[in-house]
């Protein structure tokens, strides 16, 4: 089994995989009188059909070590996690190898970051590692499935 590194998430190194979602430098626009910056289109949001809806997930949070074994992808629309709380997250992504994931890559939030995954982007399951695993998320609703999992001939270990 072979050892992951795990990198900050920054949107640079994210890019090929979706869109980091966090406060920016300066908002987009100061609306309510002044008193709430709001910061405008943070993530592409792609369906193939249906339309975007927003869920509650409750996830338990993961221990170290935690294995890799299984990758999902949404052919049908982006997906994006947002977090209820401010406990860090990892985010595990991996570039498609002709129809599989490649080598994953993993990323730590800072406890402030959601993620945008783009449409089709390998990438494991929500993994909190502390906290309360509450997470809000937009995602395509509609027929058919969007969802196809991947398992991998041989894991990864991830130690944080």
């Amino acid at each position: 089994m072979s050892l992951l590194s795990i990198s900050p998430l920054v949107a640079t190194e994210f890019e090929p995989f979706g869109d980091v979602l966090q406060v920016q430098p300066s908002p987009t626009v100061m609306i309510n009188q002044g008193n709430c910056a709001r910061y405008t289109d943070l993530a592409k949001l792609d369906f193939s059909d249906g339309c975007a809806g927003i869920s509650i997930f409750h996830a338990h949070p993961y221990r170290s070590p935690l294995t890799l074994s299984m990758m999902e992808r949404h052919p049908a629309g982006s997906q994006a996690f947002i977090p209820m709380s401010s406990d860090p997250f990892l985010v595990i992504v991996a570039p498609d190898n002709d129809g599989s994931p490649g080598k994953p890559r993993v990323f730590m939030t800072d406890g402030l970051q959601g993620v945008n995954y783009h449409r089709n982007v390998w990438h494991g399951v929500l993994t909190p590692i502390e906290g309360n695993g509450l997470f809000t998320v937009v995602d395509r609703i509609g027929p058919g499935s969007n969802l196809e999992e991947y398992w991998l001939d041989t894991g990864y270990q991830i130690v944080f």
